[in-house]
């Protein structure tokens, strides 16, 4: 099973790509898609699209995982994570992955226990669950591999609900 899992933004969208070996979550990828801040939204969006559709050309995973909209104080922020978000499951959708949201509370619980974690621990824990030497860099990229931790844990539960018996 390989995860993509994305934490989305105008700026910057952080992927990272776990896989399960020998029953153990293993690290395959991580990074961040960024944009400059000068291009017109539309080129930043079909570049995001472009370098998602590349990732999952090239490993194929079986579901992508994608942290969800969080509003807080500021609504534009919001707006521009949203285009992001929809420029990435665009390129899931013409390629026919299975797409997950999960709220920042939801991946904190599933990576460090607590739904208030602190990035510093959630980046610690993401080094320590997938067996890095250090935490992954930069907090986009450990931010994508923590949603793809979270979905890759809940998936086997997830699988065993759906095929059981009303």
């Amino acid at each position: 099973m390989i995860v993509l899992g994305i934490d989305p933004g105008l700026a910057n969208t952080g992927y990272g790509l776990v896989g399960r070996r020998d029953g153990r979550l293993v690290a395959l990828d991580g990074g961040v898609v960024e944009t400059a801040a000068g291009l017109p939204p539309e080129r930043r969006l079909a570049e995001i699209h472009g370098a998602i559709a590349a990732l999952i050309d090239e490993y194929g995973p079986d579901s992508m995982a994608l942290e969800e909209l969080y509003f807080g104080q500021n609504a534009r922020s919001a707006f521009a994570v949203g285009q992001a978000r929809g420029a990435v499951m665009l390129a899931a959708g013409q390629r026919g992955v299975p797409c997950a949201g999960y709220t920042p509370q939801q991946v904190k619980n599933a990576v460090c226990g607590s739904g208030r974690a602190e990035k510093g621990q959630v980046a610690r824990m993401v080094g320590t669950l997938l067996g890095l030497s250090e935490p992954p860099r930069p907090d986009h990229a450990a931010d994508a591999l923590a949603v793809a931790i979270c979905h890759a844990s809940r998936a086997p539960f997830g699988a065993a609900l759906a095929g059981a018996v009303p």
